[in-house]
This record gives structure tokens, C-alpha cells and sequence, in this order.
């Protein structure tokens, strides 16, 4: 029986446009570069497409999976400084939603040995009000994402449970 994140990949290679896979090579300097290790569900998306968007090509996908080299601290991709007054150093973009937001994953902590992923939504970075989760792993995003065919899936289902 396939796994949960083995069947996602399938369906991305299917019904979506996956970007070319990434080399183990490519894994180690981007670990490197970041200082964490990618968790078993985003080492086999990367060792399967590094990146990919979602949907739609771009400009009008309303999710591009974004490749290991565009992997940055979200204060970085939000603010353009590496600095602790911009949100907190172990918040990293994922995936881009478009007009500056982002689904970011939180390496500073794991749940079932995967990391959560949390909303980015740049206009309130880093306010936890705003920037709430979004998965507790990256396979429940893709799977969301891919299933629910909308932009921002989450909010809808933050709003109505409030």
C-alpha cells in the first residue's frame, strides 16, 4: 500500500506542474546553507520536484512549492532583513501564495516528526492572531492545497471555526 506522501506525489506529477527533482547534492547545501534538516515529508518532495506549482502555472498558480535556492528565513522574505525584530529566525517560506504572502514552515519545533507550517501573510508578520497554522505537515498542506483548489484554503476554515 502506497504511502499518504507517496499517492500527494503522484497526483503532483499528474495534475500539476512539478519543477525538475532535486539532487541529494542539492538537499545537503541547502541543509547547509539553513542549519536545519528537512523532515521525511519535504525530503521526498524535494528528492521528487524541487518546487512546484500547483493548479495553475504561474502568474496565475495560488501555490508555487518554492525550490530549495528560494528557501529563505521569512523575515527576509517579508521585511529584507535578517533581523530578530522581523519575527522569529526559525520561520522559513515554503510555498508563495502570491502578492507577498506565504505558507512558512516553523523548524523550531516538530509534532509527529514533522514541521508545522504556519500562514505568512506579510501585511501581519509576524502577529500570531494573523499567522496562525496552517497544517501540522506538509502532506496535510499539499493534500489541502491540491484538494481544495483555492487560494489561502485556510482562511476559510479559520473563519468558521471562530
Amino acid at each position: 500500500m502506497a504511502t499518504l506522501m507517496s499517492r500527494l506525489l503522484e497526483e503532483v506529477t499528474r495534475d500539476h506542474f512539478p519543477y525538475p527533482p532535486a539532487t541529494p547534492e542539492q538537499i545537503e547545501e541547502f541543509e547547509r546553507r539553513v542549519g536545519w534538516r528537512l523532515d521525511a515529508d519535504l525530503r521526498a518532495f524535494y528528492l521528487h520536484c524541487n518546487g512546484a506549482e500547483l493548479i495553475e502555472r504561474l502568474p496565475d498558480t495560488p501555490y508555487r512549492i518554492l525550490p530549495l535556492s528560494k528557501i529563505v528565513r521569512a523575515r527576509v522574505a517579508v521585511y529584507g532583513e535578517d533581523d530578530d525584530q522581523w519575527g522569529p529566525a526559525s520561520m522559513y517560506t515554503l510555498c508563495d501564495v502570491q502578492d507577498g504572502d506565504y505558507v512558512l514552515v516553523d523548524v523550531s519545533r516538530q509534532e509527529n516528526e514533522r514541521y508545522p507550517l504556519m500562514d505568512g501573510y506579510h501585511e501581519a508578520w509576524p502577529n500570531p492572531e494573523y499567522c496562525g497554522p496552517v497544517a501540522n505537515s506538509f502532506s496535510e498542506f499539499l493534500e489541502a492545497a491540491m484538494h481544495s483548489r483555492r487560494p489561502v484554503y485556510w482562511l476559510g476554515k479559520r473563519s468558521s471555526t471562530t
